[in-house]
């Protein structure tokens, strides 16, 4: 299509009026919003829980282990000049 042909379908078509949307679309589109909506809302939720529980085990995990802390020394250095 060249740039007038498309100018002219166009013209067409907004000259045609409007038309009108099915009967229920409105109301299935709101139902699947809600509905999307919520799942994400609840995917949300689910995901700070595990990080928390995450965050928690770590933590408990660090305080019981105590990592930065230096392991003991195993052996003993040798006894000289007594």
């Amino acid at each position: 299509m060249r740039g007038n042909d498309r100018e002219a379908a166009l013209r067409r078509l907004l000259e045609q009026g409007q038309r009108t949307v099915p009967p229920g679309i409105h109301e299935e589109a709101v139902r699947r919003g809600g509905r999307m909506l919520r799942r994400r809302a609840l995917a949300r939720r689910l995901l700070w829980l595990l990080l928390v529980a995450a965050a928690t085990a770590f933590a408990v995990w660090a305080l019981t282990v105590e990592p930065w802390v230096e392991p003991p020394s195993e052996t003993t250095p040798p006894l000289t000049g007594w």
